[in-house]
């Protein structure tokens, strides 16, 4: 789960990270009265920021800098309603403007290969990560914690030297330890700053000083543990999130959408990914990964099948279950329901074994829809909905 920037700013700030103060508004009224606060409390500008789940906001107009709260409430009724690569703009943050001398990347990410935590680091921040990778590899420092241990402080300041922080030390080293303990705390599988920068204030008698501060931040959270968390599961932005994983999520199905035309319902994780894998060794795609679970009952089914049919690619179904704790008969009764009620007919291929699979095999022959072929074997399925699939894509082809 994606978190938008105000709320992983907050979770920074839970764990003491250098983070300023800022204000979240919905209308430019909000707005106004945000900026001025933020002025009146001593800013020169304020910036305006657009909060959507995707990444170049400053390209696209989604961020922008005001002098007085008018301007920001005008410049706020601009980005308001934005579209930014697809998403509307429905709020924005509020922040002090910054005198920035100099931004820098940190981020931590769930390295699953390694089973550690890594940090990346880079001097080069402010713009996508992937594009200093691709361009620059050796511009991004890595370190892996230690398994048990965290973030040690001799890591923190080797990296830091790494991208010439060195003048920060002490400040970089609280922050790297700081983004472990947020990673730790909330489950997340990335924290991530950028642009860290290095910011300058001018005191009263005009002197100046830096010191370093999150500008910006991106916290994704694992899913799997977010029974543990209520309170993060309330900051999901559901305006955000595809509907059909919406559906997915408040019916208990396990659902990742895919560029295939054969749409999968299958019980069990690994039972589905081998289905995929057959379903490609036998020259077809997947449209989508899912899993109905161990004991799917007939209503889950059938909103499985609304899933798979809200793709409009999908050409051909194949249906894959194993009856240990599912029985059959129910999810039979699932499909044969799904089928009556869609408005899209699309050619089915059943191989239902185990628990009551005899029973299932009546339950589909007495339904006596005409696009619904059984198989016995997952080989013979799976060639059935891939020739199927092929089927369908040529008639659509020749007419």
């Amino acid at each position: 789960m994606k978190l938008q920037e105000y709320h992983a700013k907050r979770l920074l700030q839970a764990q003491g990270l250098p983070v300023s103060d800022f204000a979240v508004a919905a209308n430019p009224t909000e707005v106004r009265s945000a900026a001025a606060r933020f002025l009146g409390a001593g800013a020169t500008r304020v910036v305006v920021k657009a909060q959507v789940l995707v990444g170049g906001r400053g390209k696209a107009g989604g961020v922008k800098l005001a002098s007085t709260a008018e301007e920001a409430a005008a410049l706020a009724a601009q980005i308001l309603g934005m579209d930014i690569k697809g998403t509307t703009v429905r709020r924005v943050l509020v922040a002090p403007g910054a005198e920035i001398v100099a931004e820098y990347y940190l981020a931590c990410v769930l390295d699953r290969s390694s089973r550690r935590v890594m940090f990346m680091a880079s001097a080069e921040g402010g713009v996508e990560i992937e594009v200093v990778a691709a361009e620059r590899p050796d511009a991004i420092k890595y370190m892996h914690a230690h398994p048990l241990l965290g973030l040690l402080d001799y890591q923190a300041r080797a990296l830091a030297f790494d991208i010439a922080l060195g003048a920060h030390l002490r400040d970089f080293v609280a922050i790297a330890k700081g983004l472990f303990a947020t990673m730790m705390a909330n489950d997340a599988d990335l924290v991530e700053i950028n642009p860290l920068g290095i910011v300058r204030t001018t005191a009263s008698d005009g002197s100046t000083s830096d010191r370093l501060e999150c500008l910006d931040a991106k916290v994704t959270i694992d899913d799997s543990a977010l029974p543990r968390h209520p309170e993060l599961e309330r900051m999901r932005d559901l305006d955000e999130e595809d509907p059909v994983d919406v559906a997915a999520r408040e019916q208990g199905l396990s659902f990742i959408k895919l560029d295939g035309t054969i749409g999968c319902m299958v019980n069990g994780a690994g039972l589905a990914m081998t289905t995929m894998d057959l379903i490609k060794r036998a020259g077809g795609e997947p449209a989508n990964f899912l899993d109905v679970g161990g004991g799917a009952k007939a209503d889950k089914v059938a909103a499985a099948m609304r899933l798979i049919l809200a793709d409009p690619n999908v050409r051909s179904i194949l249906v894959n279950i194993f009856g240990g704790i599912a029985r059959g008969d129910e999810v039979a009764r699932g499909l044969v329901e799904a089928r009556s009620m869609q408005e899209r007919h699309v050619p089915m291929v059943v191989r239902i074994v185990g628990t009551n699979a005899d029973l299932a095999a009546q339950i589909l022959a007495t339904a006596g829809d005409p696009d619904v072929q059984t198989a016995a074997t997952l080989d013979e399925a799976v060639d059935k909905a891939v020739a199927v699939a092929n089927q369908v894509q040529a008639a659509g082809a020749s007419a």
